[in-house]
């Protein structure tokens, strides 16, 4: 099977020497940690596929995290190729034979049996076209080759304070279009779980998964932080953090460029942690077992709050990993809300927890401020939608109440009337 590799890219120019050819390192070039590479089954490398991941790497504009997604999603198009001994270059007169519109077959019945979520399936498709397009871009295919057809497709969308606004954009009849789900859904398309499953899956994981996951699930419900802000929190912010001064109890722990803590669109902010949560996390970094790590860690990972047992970065990849376990060991004790729980709806769960909050206190305006300046969103509607769903979700449980209470009156009625 093609194998998905990460390797330490310094670049090299060639150097005459003595009538010699030498490769020196290039010092102006700069060096790639943690490149993706995809080699094939014969252990060759996928020249085409791993020039566009260095391009996207030495591209100062887009970020190393993004080119590893993408390269993820083409591996697992290289092992599908595989699997089909098909040629990625395969693009015959007839259209149902042809590579992309085969692969666009399997992503659909991989969604519809359910091995793939929908979003999946349509950002691994959405990879293998940009590749495409990079590839005659660049005459590794040909650009006459039947690959698909472009269409322009327009959308109507309304802009921050309200506007209705249109935009155009190519798409092609390869691409597999991601369809909203009914009901309504917060960020990412998730939703919040309740109170009570909150504190079953903290208590489930604090004897059952690793201390590191434990903490990151806490930060994660109390905080509302992201995965990727959680995973570079350091250990020096936690020293330099600061007091709420309008909120007791509360501690502000700035984020974003700076800071060496990631966030989502390099918005900058501060994060509020609760006191006892901030106790738990200055505790754990103070610990044997931390400290243990970070002697064996290297360079800029020794001030990470969250070390591996390898003593390296986490990484989105191993987080993944963990609750896998952490959600087939809790499904086996009856937590069945855990078969489908996803990391992020730690974020979900918390920013419908605080807008409920400052409904209670405040005025509409004010709390779409507040919330989202907590949950570092770009835009209020992203916030509007915490709203709309809290809102919303208060009158099902009211309706769902008068619904229950109504029913019991009839059996009541009927039993009464059965009795006569």
């Amino acid at each position: 099977m093609a194998t998905l590799e990460h390797i330490l890219y310094i670049a090299h120019r060639p150097e005459v020497s003595d009538g010699k050819i030498k490769w020196v390192p290039d010092t102006i070039v700069r060096t790639v940690d943690r490149l993706p590479q995809v080699f094939w089954k014969d252990g060759k490398a996928w020249r085409e596929a791993n020039l566009w991941a260095l391009e996207m790497a030495r591209n100062r504009n887009v970020k190393l995290s993004t080119a590893i997604s993408v390269m993820e999603h083409l591996h697992k198009y290289a092992e599908w190729l595989e699997e089909t001994d098909i040629d990625w270059r395969h693009f015959p007169i007839t259209k149902v034979e042809r590579v992309l519109v085969r692969y666009r077959g399997a992503l659909i019945d991989a969604r519809d049996r359910g091995n793939l979520m929908p979003s999946t399936t349509t950002a691994r498709m959405n990879a293998v076209i940009r590749f495409y397009r990079y590839a005659a871009g660049r005459n590794f295919i040909s650009r006459e080759a039947p690959k698909w057809q472009d269409r322009i497709v327009t959308i109507s969308y309304f802009d921050p304070v309200g506007f209705e606004r249109t935009m155009s954009r190519v798409t092609t009849d390869v691409s597999i279009p991601n369809r909203a789900r009914p009901g309504r859904r917060l960020e990412d398309g998730l939703l919040p779980i309740s109170d009570q499953d909150k504190l079953d899956l903290l208590q489930f994981a604090s004897t059952n998964a690793s201390r590191e996951l434990c903490l990151m699930l806490m930060v994660g419900f109390y905080t509302g932080a992201r995965i990727g802000t959680i995973l570079t929190l350091r250990t020096t912010a936690l020293d330099n953090a600061m007091p709420d001064p309008k909120l007791p109890n509360m501690w502000l722990l700035p984020v974003g460029p700076g800071t060496g803590i990631d966030t989502k669109f390099d918005i900058n902010g501060n994060l509020m942690i609760p006191q006892q949560l901030m106790t738990m996390l200055r505790n754990y970094a103070t610990s044997r077992r931390h400290l243990d790590r970070v002697v064996r860690a290297n360079g800029a990972d020794k001030s990470l709050l969250f070390l591996t047992r390898f003593c390296k970065q986490y990484k989105v990849v191993a987080v993944a990993r963990e609750m896998v376990d952490l959600r087939r060991a809790g499904q086996i004790v009856g937590l069945k809300f855990l078969q489908k729980f996803k990391f992020h709806q730690t974020r979900a769960t918390y920013g419908t927890w605080l807008i409920t909050l400052c409904l209670m206190c405040m005025e509409v305006k004010a709390a779409i401020e507040f919330v989202k300046h907590a949950m570092f969103h770009k835009h209020e509607s992203t916030t509007f939608g915490y709203i709309t769903f809290a809102q919303n979700t208060k009158e099902k449980i009211e309706l769902d109440k008068l619904f229950t209470e109504a029913f019991l009156g009839l059996s009541d009625h009927l039993k009464s009337a059965k009795g006569a």
